[in-house]
């Protein structure tokens, strides 16, 4: 008899249950650590926002909370206003280390400040060498029954220029330039004059022109104007009457020249407008300080011709005629001395007067 190969047993199906089972027992321990990991790292998440936002509200509150001293800090001077945040972190350590005694210091340091800097004013405004050359309120001279012409000529700066003027025989007011790249020494032309003006070169729309030597310029803060002003006092020291050289945008700008007029007032000059331009603010400045507004009314060389200037010297007599007077104003060009010196007929009915004849005192 042949001997029949063992048959292989099938695998049972208790056997193949628990495969089965164990291949899923086995499956489900991993999803579970994976969705531990994530559970982990949103918990930390969660944890790191909510600490790092009660830190910034704890450090909000304690900003709020020295928020007063940091701005006593800064009126005293202690602390500048723009701030780093290195800056910021140095002054919060200042402050918690500073002792409570101190700062009660800085809290009463702005309150003596103002007092020490009022008695400070009150004490420079006390010497009466001061007051001596504050202008008392002027006005125009009474007018007559015959108009008064005042001609005055600007841009002196040499001898020779005066010596021209005398020549003409006819009563002028020259106006001298301050020193200069024109003439450094300029101003000692006015030594021995009775009647003469400065003549302020001041910022125009000109770039050429505002290169002259110490033009005033609209952006120069209140003490540089005073300090220049005072120059000219020196220079100066018995002139009366300013008139600006170029100007069209100084004059036109209301708080540099009311700032200009203010400080011309102290050192005990008058103001006369050259009228460089239309909408000048110098007829308000003069009204508020309550003075009288004198200005040009008329050029009479714009043209270098003697049939020009007599035409102009023929309008400035009209308008003399008017309003009582009139100024007008030429400059020390060889044509305008000879159409001046040869203008008797046209200027005989008006009185050629200097241009100080137009004020009285209130």
């Amino acid at each position: 008899m042949a001997v029949q190969p063992k048959k292989k047993k099938s695998p049972s199906k208790s056997t193949t249950k628990k495969k089965s089972t164990s291949k899923k027992n086995t499956a489900k321990p991993r999803k579970r650590k994976k969705k531990n990991k994530s559970n982990k790292k949103r918990n930390i998440l969660i944890i790191l926002i909510v600490f790092m936002m009660v830190t910034f509200v704890g450090f909000g509150f304690y900003l709020g909370k020295n928020s007063d001293k940091l701005s006593q800090m800064i009126e005293s001077g202690e602390v500048e206003g723009d701030y780093t945040t290195k800056k910021l972190l140095e002054d919060l350590s200042t402050i918690k280390t500073r002792p409570p005694k101190e700062k009660k210091v800085i809290i009463q340091k702005p309150k003596v400040k103002p007092k020490e800097v009022k008695k400070e004013k009150l004490s420079k405004s006390k010497p009466k060498l001061e007051k001596k050359h504050i202008v008392s309120k002027t006005a125009l001279v009474y007018r007559t029954n015959r108009p008064k012409l005042a001609i005055v000529i600007d841009d002196v700066s040499k001898q020779s220029h005066l010596r021209a003027i005398k020549k003409t025989g006819v009563k002028m007011t020259p106006s001298i330039f301050p020193p200069s790249e024109l003439s450094m020494t300029s101003h000692r032309l006015a030594k021995g004059l009775k009647h003469y003006m400065i003549h302020f070169p001041m910022e125009s729309g000109n770039k050429q022109f505002n290169s002259q030597y110490k033009t005033l310029l609209t952006t120069f803060s209140p003490r540089q104007i005073a300090n220049r002003v005072h120059e000219l006092r020196t220079l100066f020291p018995h002139a009366k009457y300013i008139n600006n050289h170029t100007g069209s945008v100084y004059t036109n700008d209301y708080v540099a020249m009311k700032r200009l007029y203010e400080a011309l007032r102290q050192e005990g000059f008058i103001f006369i407008d050259s009228r460089t331009i239309g909408s000048s603010k110098v007829r308000k400045i003069a009204h508020d300080f309550g003075d009288a507004y004198v200005s040009r009314d008329i050029f009479i060389d714009n043209k270098h011709t003697v049939k020009y200037i007599h035409k102009q010297l023929k309008k400035a007599v009209s308008i003399a005629k008017k309003k009582g007077y009139a100024v007008a104003i030429g400059h020390p060009h060889k044509v305008t001395m000879q159409a001046l010196a040869s203008a008797n007929a046209i200027l005989k009915d008006v009185e050629l007067v200097y241009i100080d004849n137009l004020y009285r005192r209130k």
